[in-house]
């Protein structure tokens, strides 16, 4: 299980690794810094919510989990 502060590190460089690449999809396609940028923006803001949501469902699911050995677990 992670917890909440790993989720969002991940979940924070997973988007802006997103929104670098949105940015240069966005300009390409508008030939536009600006829209571009402001379109990667918001696909971000949104990606991130629902990206740190989509892994606390999953982390509460038991799905296809093993079993942490004893001497593996934290004391």
């Amino acid at each position: 299980m992670e917890t909440k502060r790993r989720t969002l590190v991940k979940a924070l460089c997973w988007q802006m690794l997103g929104l670098l690449i949105m940015t240069l999809v966005g300009f390409l396609v508008t030939g536009s810094v600006l829209v571009g940028g402001v379109t990667a923006v918001v696909n971000t803001m949104i990606g991130l919510v629902i990206y740190v949501l989509y892994e606390r469902f999953w982390n509460r699911v038991s799905w296809g989990r093993l079993p942490v050995p004893a001497e593996w677990r934290d004391v």
